[in-house]
């Protein structure tokens, strides 16, 4: 099996190792942008597809195919982001008699759809958010809803991710320039302006749960991931397991996550995505039908190659272990490494890296796509590098990654090692004693992180 992947940056570079470790032929496709980036570098094959705009390139379906016929390649890997949700591009390439490495495209059509996936949800038991059932027909009957659930409201995209098409409407009076913006926002984003409403709920963390299933009807769960360090819905910080939740919490939200998989006939890698309010209620939120940014934790924490995984289900094969021959050893962190300036309200801060030293040593990995010399363009995220740490318990973990956040040397860009270092200080977050507003609100008041 030939394995072109249709996606950029440290995904890339993560998938075509895992492809090499199985013996498997790859093939980068690039932008003009990403000509000398390292996934074009470690891939078998290369070749551009477009301009620099993800819309001239990542995200032009006709070129990827073009680009699997001419370099003959039978399977697609889409990463995250891009095409990775977008259940018309995979059901293409079952069309195309390529193999993609992912859930089906009825999967990906069924649980992209938020107020679907919240049908599904309801229908195996497990507690959702008071909110609208399916989207709502326009502004007028969404206020009349918004009105029924009671302020504050989320106005989400029906097809939303990322954090984008999403906003809050704390009273009447300012909900209709909210719902209009996520409108917009969510036309732009996903080409579908469809919303719903979801009541607000106050103080929240956000965890989700590592589930990957085969086609045969096997499940597994990688435990769960607390993903509640985010500013403006991006996350910032990632770990596992929750410092919330305690084995019985755990058993009952890893188990809905795996009943929800089970009910929507899904298989390949998955995360589904939970709010925790603050007497460690918990709602589901949504599934996001891909490998995440932050797989890389679980992975740690239970030595399971999720990206080998994936490709071996796509390739036919049943899961390589049994639920109870996972383990859980240690706590593990993952710190996004972007070009963005945290003592500035986290503005981008693309160019070149003119130094770039990198961590090492124990309980330390760097899955990254940049080297010294190497320019971050200002098309795509802004991402450097995810940290990821690991440690015997939460303590040691922290301590390793002040030791690792130390060592990471950056010159040409401004980063967010600054505000990592800054965190590891942070009394509340050393307690685990935070929410889902915790970083907005230090931004408000004019917090700039500098450690």
């Amino acid at each position: 099996m030939k394995v072109l992947i249709a996606n950029r940056g440290e995904i890339a570079v993560r998938i075509i190792r895992a492809c090499h470790d199985l013996g498997l032929a790859t093939v980068a496709v690039y932008s003009e942008a990403d000509k000398e980036a390292l996934h074009v570098l470690l891939a078998d094959e290369a070749i551009c597809i477009g301009k620099s705009y993800s819309t001239n390139s990542y995200l032009k379906i006709s070129n990827i195919l073009s680009a699997c016929e001419i370099t003959n390649a039978d399977a697609i890997h889409p990463g995250y982001g891009f095409l990775s949700e977008n259940a018309k591009f995979a059901s293409i390439c079952n069309s195309c008699k390529l193999n993609f490495i992912g859930p089906s495209s009825e999967s990906i059509s069924l649980l992209g759809d938020k107020s679907k996936a919240k049908e599904i949800a309801k229908k195996v038991k497990c507690p959702v958010i008071p909110g609208t059932k399916g989207s709502v027909k326009d502004v007028n009957d969404a206020l009349t809803e918004a009105k029924k659930i009671g302020f504050p409201v989320y106005i989400k995209a029906s097809a939303g991710g990322g954090g984008k098409g999403i906003r809050i409407a704390e009273n009447e009076h300012e909900f209709i320039k909210q719902f209009i913006s996520a409108q917009r926002e969510a036309e732009a984003s996903f080409n579908n302006s469809d919303i719903y409403l979801e009541k607000m709920i106050m103080n929240p963390r956000h965890i989700e749960v590592q589930i990957i299933g085969d086609k045969f009807g096997n499940y597994l769960f990688l435990g769960e991931r607390d993903c509640t360090i985010q500013r403006r819905r991006q996350k910032l910080i990632e770990e596992t397991p929750s410092p919330v939740i305690n084995s019985h919490l755990r058993k009952k939200i890893c188990n809905a996550a795996i009943n929800i998989a089970k009910a929507a006939k899904y298989y390949s890698a998955g995360t589904v995505e939970f709010l925790l309010d603050e007497k460690n209620n918990f709602y589901f939120m949504e599934m996001n039908t891909r490998i995440q940014v932050e797989h890389t934790i679980s992975e740690e924490l239970t030595g399971f190659d999720l990206v080998k995984e994936q490709i071996k289900i796509a390739m036919g094969k049943k899961l390589s272990k049994k639920q109870k021959e996972i383990e859980f050893k240690g706590h593990v962190f993952e710190f996004r490494i972007n070009a963005e300036d945290p003592s500035n309200n986290f503005t981008p801060s693309p160019g070149k890296l003119n130094y770039y030293i990198p961590p090492g040593g124990p309980n330390v990995r760097l899955d990254s796509q940049c080297y010294a010399g190497y320019v971050i363009p200002p098309f795509y995220d802004s991402m450097i590098a995810k940290l990821i740490v690991k440690g015997k318990d939460r303590k040691e973990a922290i301590m390793t990654a002040k030791r690792a956040l130390k060592e990471f040397h950056i010159e040409g860009v401004k980063s967010t090692i600054a505000f990592h270092e800054y965190m590891l200080d942070d009394e509340n977050f050393i307690k685990g004693t935070y929410n889902l507003n915790y970083i907005d609100d230090l931004m408000k008041r004019g917090c700039k992180f500098k450690k």
